[in-house]
């Protein structure tokens, strides 16, 4: 039942409102990589990496499956750690709490849209034959050569002329006196072009939207909390929050039509980077410092205007998340019967985090996303080559697909909601007798799972159809399904584990799936190397794998049949022991 006070619901309002144009405007950029990439390979980035081939008949032609297979290397870098980082990010957030994580977390956007906004490809072209030539002359001391690289602009460039003065001048002087000077020479010539290597923008991409990535979850993973104050529609916000999280992809096609009215993807990311001081004031203003408790209290504030409500209630309501929360029940239903209040009781003691991550919900769950992220994740990556391939390297048409995909992707914040709905639907309504919420929701659950596998299966078998127009069709169910599969999967999280847990088992899930979503650049690289750029065999190995999604909610289903048949052979409860009891 949903509690707060009339002058606290302006706050919470607003909290959430703020929370969803967080996660839509910047949480998720990365994901929106394809559109991105249709404007960097403009701007000629890894254009070094095509080369002129010929067919066998005898024409020639541009391979460009080099910088393809960058991109996509950047791509998996970024997808990788936004996923393997969850899990020192969820327990930085189940230890330190909500304003520690998400300044956290704005520096590494910031830091991620500043390196973009202050670096440029422009000069790359025509400088890197004049950097080629410039090689140390000296032994190198490490154990690699130095990276052959451009610089980014003509600031950068008389900046590093300017050190590599100071650096020579400075080793020639240690050289003359002698003894540490020998040692040292080689040292700072070496450092100074690893200097240099640095500031190659090729490079920088691969800093960059891993700090996005990496960034952006964290703002997600500390918005999911704002569900609590909604405990009625919880499941619903949750998800809601993951479909502004996929919609936020759409923003690098926003980028992409700018750039087309001659805007730079330079002033578009510093304004991205401007934007950070709204996510700092949103953290002081309208969040926590420390966690949102489930159901919290009528008088639950937070924000530096409540700052001595905060104070107070911080040592109440961290008890109340640690423990009452922890079995995912801070409050008895005053609509339940008689029997589940006095299960409720009784509830037994928070598993530990332990047994939680050796359960097979967490095994089934975890190969469920894995699966599911893994396919998602080649088909984003691939999506530009595959483009190409089907249209023929029209550059118009591949131009319009991308649109096409990036505008599909709006649509995640208004598909994810429905999953919310099936996961909330039986909220309000009379449970079985002796039913515990937690086996209520569930119950819910099981048709939320089954449905986002489904939709994959669907996703993937119209991907692997090498047909251009039906491409439209595989967009739709791309982003229906991604939207379904990441709020449900943190609405699962929510509900068959302990709150206590939640970051912690949030971020080992999403660490997990990582590394077996690493297997999609290795996917590439078969496609490019060994079935001439096709990945009809990959997408069909693919599609095969999806199907053992479906034991997920198969499992759980047997799970709810199984405490059903355990309730309806319990002796029935004296009621009045459990009247005695509340006198």
């Amino acid at each position: 039942m949903q509690r707060c006070g009339g002058g606290n619901k302006i706050l919470y309002g607003l909290t959430l409102a703020t929370g969803i144009a967080e996660c839509l405007g910047f949480a998720g950029l990365v994901f929106g990589f394809a559109s991105l990439v249709f404007v960097l390979k403009q701007d000629g980035y890894f254009s070094q990496m095509c080369v002129n081939a010929t067919a066998a008949n005898n024409t020639s032609y541009t391979d460009c499956s080099g910088q393809d297979e960058h991109f996509s290397l950047v791509f998996t870098i970024a997808s990788f750690l936004i996923a393997f980082l969850s899990l020192p990010n969820g327990y930085l957030f189940d230890r330190f709490g909500t304003m520690v994580t998400r300044l956290l977390g704005i520096s590494l956007y910031a830091i991620g849209t500043l390196i973009m906004a202050f670096s440029s490809a422009g000069r790359m072209q025509t400088l890197v034959q004049k950097q080629k030539t410039r090689k140390p002359t000296v032994p190198s001391p490490f154990p690699f050569k130095p990276i052959e690289i451009s610089y980014c602009t003509v600031h950068i460039e008389q900046l590093s002329n300017y050190l590599h003065n100071v650096v020579t001048s400075k080793s020639r002087s240690l050289y003359r006196g002698g003894g540490l000077g020998v040692t040292m020479l080689p040292v700072f010539t070496h450092l100074y072009f690893l200097f240099h290597s640095l500031l190659a923008y090729s490079l920088l991409l691969f800093v960059a939207f891993p700090c996005l990535a990496v960034g952006g979850i964290i703002l997600l993973l500390t918005n999911m909390q704002i569900g609590n104050l909604f405990s009625a529609h919880r499941s619903t916000i949750i998800t809601i929050y993951n479909g502004a999280f996929d919609s936020s992809s759409s923003v690098f096609l926003i980028v992409k039509v700018l750039y087309e009215q001659n805007i730079s993807i330079q002033t578009s990311f510093l304004v991205l980077s401007f934007c950070s001081i709204i996510h700092l004031l949103r953290t002081f203003l309208l969040m926590p410092r420390t966690h949102i408790p489930y159901s919290p209290p009528s008088d639950y504030s937070y924000g530096l205007r409540f700052g001595k409500s905060d104070a107070r209630d911080k040592e109440e309501t961290e008890k109340m998340r640690q423990v009452a929360t922890a079995t995912g029940l801070a409050e008895l239903d005053e609509n339940a019967d008689a029997q589940g209040q006095l299960e409720n009781i009784s509830e037994e003691k928070v598993p530990s985090f332990r047994s939680c991550v050796q359960s097979w919900f967490f095994l089934w769950h975890l190969l469920w996303l894995s699966l599911m992220q893994l396919r998602h994740y080649l088909f984003i990556g691939t999506l530009n080559p595959t483009l190409n391939r089907l249209a023929n390297n029209d550059p118009a048409l591949v131009s319009q697909f991308t649109n096409a995909f990036a505008i599909t992707q709006l649509c995640g914040i208004l598909c994810a909601p429905w999953n919310g709905v099936l996961l909330d639907r039986h909220k309000g309504k009379p449970r079985a007798p002796g039913e515990t919420e937690r086996e209520a929701d569930l119950r819910s659950a099981v048709v939320s799972l089954f449905v986002t596998a489904l939709q994959c299966l669907l996703f993937s078998v119209c991907a692997t159809v090498p047909v251009l127009p039906l491409q439209y069709l595989t967009f739709v169910l791309q982003v229906l399904n991604r939207s379904f599969l990441y709020g449900g999967h943190a609405a699962f999280i929510s509900i068959a584990f302990p709150a206590c847990h939640f970051g912690k088992l949030y971020g080992t899930v999403m660490s997990l799936s990582a590394l077996i979503s690493l297997l999609q650049y290795p996917c590439f690289t078969l496609v490019k190397n060994s079935l001439n750029g096709d990945p009809f065999y990959v997408d069909i190995a693919l599609t095969f794998l999806v199907l053992l999604v479906f034991i997920h909610p198969l499992n759980v289903f047997l799970h709810c049949r199984r405490m059903s048949r355990e309730r309806q052979k319990r002796p029935p409860v004296n009621l009045g022991l459990l009247t005695e009891a509340k006198t």
